[in-house]
């Protein structure tokens, strides 16, 4: 593992993140920031911005590395608690539920090819 960058508390459903996680798992990190560029999928811009931070990371952990050879080594999505965004909804005969709001802790791990 070279770097790493973790996104928390993000806006988003993990159910629709992992959508966008699962295309650049594996994948190069300029061929996934590209693939990125042209998802219509909402959490595209969110995962683009964390591979950013992540090869910015690299960058600064160790100048030396090659930024051509870092890699999506490891790329996971954890379902955050919900504290903040409560919402309600009225029902039938006085009564109240509960809104789903998703929200996602996003982590990237780059790695380099030996």
């Amino acid at each position: 593992m070279v770097s790493k960058a973790i996104a928390r508390f993000a806006r988003i459903s993990p159910r629709k993140a992992r959508m966008v996680i699962n295309l650049v798992r594996g994948r190069q990190a300029g061929e996934a920031l590209q693939l990125l560029e042209f998802t219509p999928k909402a959490a595209a811009p969110v995962v683009k911005k964390l591979i950013e931070s992540a090869v910015a990371n690299a960058r600064t952990l160790s100048p030396g590395v090659d930024l051509d050879g870092l890699f999506v080594e490891t790329a996971f999505v954890d379902k955050a608690p919900n504290r903040h965004m409560r919402r309600w909804r009225p029902r039938a005969m006085g009564r109240a539920t509960r809104i789903q709001k998703g929200m996602s802790h996003i982590t990237i791990h780059l790695g380099t090819r030996e």
